[in-house]
C-alpha cells in the first residue's frame, strides 16, 4: 500500500478542501492557508487507503481511488468547445472570452463578467468601478461605485438595462450608462433578470427573495427563502429557482411551488440550472467528498465524481451541459439523451489563471 500514489493525489486533496469551504461557509471564496490544508487532505487519503487495505473490498476501493478525480482521456487543454457560441467566463486571472474554435481572449483584470442580450457587449467589475466593455475589452463606458458586483444584462439591441450590486443595495443602470438609480438592499446573490415584456428581476435580500417590476418601482412577489445562494429564470419567464441552504425550490410567477429537490442529510446541492427553452433543471448534489448532477424533473443521474463539482452551464442549444470540476482541476462537457458523451478539458486553472467562474454560453449562431 505505500507504494500507492492516485495521478494528482496530493494537489487533488488540496483543491478539494478549498472549494468545499468556499461552497458551504460563504458566498464568496475563502482560501486555507496552506498548512492547514496539507493536512487535512492528507489525513483523509490515509484514511481511504486504511480503510480499503483492512475491508474485504479493498481491491476495488484501490482501483476506483486510482481513477478517482478526473475524466479519464480527458484532452490536456480546451481545444474547442463541444457546441456553437461563446462562454464568458471571470475569476484570478481575470475575465475571458472563449470561442468556439477554442481560442481565448483575455478581456482584462475583471472580477466579475456579464453578456449583454445578443453578446454585443459585456459588463464587468473591478475595484469600485462598473464598465461596458466590447468583445475585444475595450471600455464603452465607465461608472464609479463602491464595490460593485455580480452586473447582469437584460434587454434589446436598442433598449438594456444593467442590474448590479453596490454596498449592499441593488441597482440598476442604462446599458448606455445613464440612469443609474438604487432599488433597495440587498443580499450579496447575483440578480437575475426574467425574459420577456416588462423588466423584471430576482433578487435577495435577508431571509427573503423578491420579484421586483423595474418600470413600475415596485415589488410583485416576496417569497421567505433563508439562505439563497443562486436565482434562475426559465427561457419563457414563469418559472424562477432558487438554490440555498435547503435545497433548490423551482416557483412559479404567482410564488406556487413547481418543483423542489431536498438533499439527503449529509448532502447539499451546490448549483441549479435550467435547460434552455424547457423547464426542466439540472442540479448539482455534492457531499465533502463526491458530487453528483441529476434532472430534477426526471430524478435521473447525468454524472458523478469524486470531489466537489461547483457549476452547471448549459450550452445554448441545451444539448450539452458543462460541468465545472475544480477538484480535478477539468471542465467536463456532458451530452445527455440517446446519443450520451461526456468530454472532459483539464489544466483549466493554467488556461485562465486560476480556476473560472463561468458567467454564460452566450449565442449559439
Amino acid at each position: 500500500m505505500r507504494r500507492f500514489r492516485a495521478p494528482g493525489e496530493r494537489e487533488a486533496g488540496e483543491r478539494a478542501w478549498n472549494v468545499v469551504r468556499a461552497t458551504y461557509q460563504a458566498r464568496e471564496p475563502v482560501t486555507w492557508p496552506r498548512r492547514h490544508a496539507r493536512p487535512l487532505a492528507v489525513g483523509a487519503l490515509v484514511a481511504a487507503v486504511v480503510a480499503a487495505a483492512l475491508s474485504p473490498p479493498g481491491r476495488s476501493v484501490v482501483r476506483s481511488l486510482r481513477k478517482a478525480v478526473g475524466v479519464e482521456h480527458a484532452e490536456p487543454e480546451l481545444f474547442s468547445l463541444p457546441a456553437a457560441g461563446r462562454l464568458l467566463v471571470s475569476g484570478p486571472g481575470g475575465a475571458w472570452i472563449v470561442n468556439a474554435d477554442g481560442s481565448r481572449r483575455r478581456l482584462g483584470p475583471y472580477r466579475d463578467a456579464s453578456w449583454s442580450p445578443h453578446g454585443r457587449f459585456v459588463a464587468a467589475t473591478r475595484a469600485n468601478e462598473l464598465l461596458a466593455l466590447d468583445r475585444k475589452g475595450n471600455k464603452r463606458w465607465t461608472l464609479a461605485r463602491r464595490m460593485p458586483r455580480f452586473p447582469t444584462w437584460t434587454g434589446t439591441r436598442t433598449d438594456t438595462r444593467i442590474a448590479y450590486l453596490s454596498a449592499g443595495r441593488l441597482r440598476v443602470v442604462a446599458g448606455d450608462g445613464t440612469g443609474d438609480h438604487p432599488v433597495g438592499p440587498a443580499a450579496l446573490v447575483a440578480p437575475a433578470w426574467r425574459r420577456g415584456r416588462g423588466r423584471m428581476l430576482a433578487y435577495a435580500k435577508r431571509a427573503r427573495v423578491i420579484v421586483y417590476s423595474v418600470d413600475a418601482r415596485s415589488p410583485i412577489l416576496i417569497k421567505r427563502f433563508g439562505g439563497a445562494r443562486k436565482l434562475a429564470w426559465s427561457d419563457d419567464g414563469r418559472l424562477f429557482l432558487v438554490v440555498g441552504a435547503r435545497g433548490v425550490r423551482v416557483y412559479g410567477l404567482q410564488g406556487v411551488l413547481f418543483a423542489e429537490d431536498n438533499p439527503p442529510k449529509g448532502s447539499v446541492d451546490v448549483d441549479a440550472a435550467f435547460m434552455p427553452g424547457s423547464h426542466r433543471v439540472a442540479v448539482i448534489r455534492a457531499t465533502p467528498s463526491a458530487s453528483k448532477v441529476l434532472l430534477l424533473n426526471a430524478r435521473r443521474n447525468l454524472f458523478s465524481g469524486t470531489g466537489i463539482f461547483r457549476q452547471l452551464t448549459w450550452s445554448p442549444d441545451g444539448r450539452w451541459l458543462l460541468v465545472t470540476w475544480p477538484t480535478a482541476n477539468q471542465w467536463v462537457f456532458v451530452r445527455d439523451g440517446h446519443q450520451h458523451r461526456i468530454v472532459g478539458a483539464s489544466r483549466i486553472s493554467a488556461q485562465f489563471g486560476g480556476f473560472p467562474h463561468v458567467a454564460s454560453w452566450c449565442c449559439g449562431r
